[in-house]
């Protein structure tokens, strides 16, 4: 059975954190925390993302062909 892509990331995950499951750089990471349409919660002056809710945004972010409504 495979496994969760994000099984192993933290509930909570912060910007290096990220990077890390999305394989992007950690600026990339930090313009996704600043992204207007991104998740991101804040406590103090951390930028943070609960792994239920990246899961959540990337789906809603993805583009599937093939399907009468995206005609």
């Amino acid at each position: 059975m495979p496994k969760e892509p994000f099984e192993t990331m933290p509930d909570v995950m912060d910007a290096k954190q990220i990077a890390e499951a999305l394989q992007l750089s950690k600026a990339g990471a930090y313009n996704l925390l600043s992204s207007p349409n991104f998740p991101t919660l804040r406590i103090g002056g951390r930028k943070l993302v609960l792994k239920q809710e990246l899961i959540a945004w990337l789906k809603s972010q993805t583009k599937t062909t093939g399907r009468e409504d995206d005609q």
